[in-house]
């Protein structure tokens, strides 16, 4: 956080920091209610609440739910409307321009009109609990962050709901930045360029269609020289235009990670289905651990839903009614992010007049102008306003502009017909997998890997989302917007989505990996921005291994750490013996697990890290991290000519020359006893509230900051571990459902951070289900009325 930023919270020492907190009654009268709901809580704070109607049920969550994140709704909802510098002040405010560009608040608006009138009626009951318990508080009764900062909640809107549902959308879609920097890594060689881009590989785990071979220098390579795109805008994309795009995804990393919803690399879940032919009991099991980045609190919330009519637990987001992932008294699911291309950008012409070239002449943009307001000290709520226009072309908003040349950005999440929640609010009352698939058909949010499994022994898994069909081409490059080669003509019909149900293997597993095979008539656009296959592979290989599968066995598989592509560095470099000796018997002696207390785990994550940077040495424009994760284990392992940095004659000299580097500098770095330089001093559980940096008050914040298990190639990644679920069917009651701190985001509430170690060490945190589990494990009851 920016120091501008830090001198803000010094306003915060002007008042008392003693959080609120109060004992609830056994009886609480609110005004709105229809009839009695019970309000039940576990020993993890978790609410369970029991409606006989829709309405109450939705307002008593909202009720519920902003007694616990009131503070953490309201970032939520200042985030996608661009109204963080508000708050924070003008460190912020390039952050608040980005997100007004959009113009999602609008976008919110209308789609309000295409909602269900059950999940439109949903959004409203639950935005009525919210501005009740709005009501209830006063200056002392405030979330501590709203009194450091002086300012006070407005009240929830339905519309902010569905703003959630566009941080989301960014989150988990963002590419546009991806198609100018290929457009400017086209003059590299064609050979860097195919296998920097090629998604082909031997370890990847396909689920829908086949890989159609062909032959390459790289023998998994499939699509090499393939151009994607026929009639992509052909002139040069220049350094300060792609300087541009790269400070836009800082700006997105910044603010996404305020909130809890960035995921580097669009690398977000891993998820997968077990036949319950596979398993001990005979009865399926479901499993869903979603990846972002640590915040506190965490940006999941557990819940327990009932009526008379429906039964429904799991996670949801603070600020949207209903559950996200979980499940009901028929089935359960789960989603992982699957990153197909639904941006396109396009270079536009535009003359002196301001007028910009199309397809059929020239024509005026529309420019739309903001109005930010920014808050001017740190000791107190006044704002000024900035004025900051955004210009629309046809094709979408200018996103970069450079030295006159602009460009737009078309986006399936600013269209006002694709929802982000209508499907979830059906998949809560769905029994069956027709209803579940029906519940998906409409899904609008960003692309997921859907994965189900029922009452009945069934499991199934299903892709659903917009994605957009070219005229030309698949988006690939940068279009040229005079042309209408970039139009849209519409998406990929639902029933040609990739899916399986109850397929022979008796095994799906999902985690953002390339999921369709190259015969898949979309599989470029599907498979744009699909993360490396190995938490992918190592899942499947785990668990396919297994018979008579239980649920610690699939626990001990979410909390697998084993590193396949270090792994494989490791042995290479014992093969060749292209290190020094203590590194090869370091090596040698290595289970390729990436263990706090490993020392192995450490050094080959910097070798492997420095024969990247080495591959990079001569390239322009090219992220290391592509070399990384796209090149390097192949390469070294083929000893690839093409990649080999022209300083060294062999594959040898450049595994030693960094073998020595790294030595040299873990030493310094943690001195010379290398038996100390252990894989947990740089991988620890991270989670940041957006006011813990605050001198003096940020303290209060503070969660564990401990060595822990994982890596970003492992199954576990560790802190960006947000959740995890395993679901049997037709036994609830043994649902293991944790969130990495608590249910609570108020700093002194004994449910602020008291789910860490079950969370860390795996332990079973069962989430009861039943009616009569539920009374069985309530330490609390409080009844709402209506005054």
């Amino acid at each position: 956080m920016k120091a501008t930023v830090i001198q803000l919270f010094f306003a915060g020492l002007l008042l008392s920091f003693t959080a609120f907190g109060q004992s609830s009654p056994a009886a609480i009268s609110v005004n709105g209610l229809k009839q009695e709901v019970t309000v039940r809580r576990d020993s993890r704070g978790i609410p369970y609440i029991e409606a006989k109607t829709d309405a109450d049920l939705y307002f008593a969550q909202g009720y519920v739910t902003a007694s616990d994140r009131l503070w953490q709704m309201d970032l939520l909802r200042r985030l996608a409307r661009g109204e963080t510098a508000e708050i924070f002040g003008a460190s912020v405010l390039e952050e608040d321009k980005r997100w007004r560009r959009f113009g999602f608040a609008e976008v919110a608006n209308q789609s309000l009109n295409f909602l269900s009138p059950e999940l439109r009626a949903a959004l409203n009951d639950y935005a009525r609990g919210v501005n009740a318990y709005i009501a209830t508080l006063d200056e002392n009764t405030l979330p501590v962050e709203f009194r450091i900062l002086q300012y006070k909640p407005k009240p929830w809107a339905p519309t902010d709901t569905i703003m959630i549902g566009k941080i989301l959308a960014d989150a988990l879609s963002t590419t546009w930045q991806r198609d100018m920097a290929r457009a400017a890594l086209k003059k590299l060689p064609p050979e860097k360029f195919a296998d920097l881009t090629n998604q082909v590989t031997p370890y990847d785990v396909i689920l829908f269609g086949k890989d159609e071979a062909v032959t390459g220098g790289n023998e998994s390579v499939n699509e090499r020289a393939v151009d994607h795109d026929g009639a992509f805008f052909s002139g040069n994309i220049s350094a300060s235009a792609l300087s541009s795009a790269k400070n836009d995804i800082q700006l997105r990393a910044n603010s996404l990670n305020r909130v809890g919803l960035y995921s580097e690399d669009l690398a977000a879940s891993n998820n997968w289905v077990i036949s319950g032919k596979r398993t001990a009991d005979g009865l399926p099991i479901l499993a869903n651990d979603p990846h972002l980045s640590p915040s506190a609190p965490g940006i999941w919330y557990l819940s327990h839903l009932s009526t008379p009519t429906m039964r429904v637990s799991g996670v949801t987001f603070p600020g949207v009614p209903g559950i996200v992932i979980g499940h009901n008294e028929f089935i359960a699911w789960g989603a992982t992010n699957v990153g197909p291309d639904v941006q396109d950008i396009y270079y536009e012409t535009f003359n002196a007049q301001g007028e910009v070239k199309t397809p059929t002449g020239w024509g005026k943009p529309v420019v739309r102008k903001e109005k930010i307001l920014v808050r001017i000290s740190p000791l107190k709520p006044d704002t000024r306003t900035v004025e900051y226009n955004v210009t629309e072309t046809r094709n979408g908003v200018i996103v970069v502009e450079d030295n006159g040349k602009k460009y737009s950005l078309k986006w399936t999440a600013r269209d006002p017909k694709n929802i982000e929640f209508e499907s979830f609010f059906a998949a809560n009352r769905a029994r069956n997998w027709h209803d579940f698939k029906k519940a998906l058909k409409t899904y609008g949010g960003a692309t997921q890997n859907f994965v189900y499994a029922d009452v009945k022994g069934n499991i199934g898994w299903q892709v659903a989302g917009k994605i957009p069909r070219r005229k030309t081409g698949d988006g690939f490059l940068p279009y040229d917007g005079s042309t209408s080669d970039g139009d849209w003509t519409g998406y990929i019909p639902f029933n040609e989505m990739p899916n399986l149900y109850n397929p022979p293997s008796g095994l799906i597993v999902t985690a953002n990996q390339r999921i369709v095979g190259t015969s898949y008539k979309y599989s470029q656009i599907m498979s744009r921005a699909a993360a490396p296959p190995w938490r992918a592979r190592r899942i499947f290989d785990a668990l396919n291994a297994k018979t008579k599968i239980t649920m610690d066995d699939v626990r001990d598989v979410q909390h697998d750490v084993y590193n396949i592509p270090l792994a494989n560095l490791a042995k290479e470099i014992v093969k060749s013996g292209a290190a020094s000796p203590e590194t090869v018997t370091l090596f040698k002696n290595w289970d390729g697990k990436m263990t706090a207390d490993s020392n192995a785990a450490l050094f080959t994550n910097e070798i492997m890290g420095c024969i990247a940077g080495r591959m990079n040495e001569d390239l322009t424009g090219v992220p290391t991290s592509a070399i990384r994760e796209r090149v390097v284990d192949w390469a070294v392992r083929e000893k690839s000519a093409g990649w080999l940095p022209k300083e060294f004659k062999n594959y040898d000299e450049l595994l030693q020359s960094c073998d020595a580097k790294k030595r040299s500098e873990l030493s310094t770095r943690y001195g010379g006893d290398a038996s100390q330089w252990l894989w947990g001093k740089t991988w620890q559980s991270r989670f940041s509230h957006p006011l813990v940096v605050a001198p003096l008050i940020g303290s209060q914040f503070a969660t564990p900051n401990v060595p822990i298990n994982g890596s970003g190639q492992t199954p576990n990644v560790g802190s960006y571990v947000s959740m995890r679920l395993i679901a049997s069917p037709g036994n609830w009651d043994a649902t293991r459902n944790v969130i990495p701190l608590g249910q609570s985001g108020n700093p002194t509430s004994p449910y602020y951070k008291d789910q860490f170690d079950l969370w860390r060490t795996g332990n079973p945190a069962v989430f009861p289900f039943t009616k009569s589990a539920v009374e069985k494990a309530a330490t609390k009851v409080v009844v709402f009325t209506s005054k």
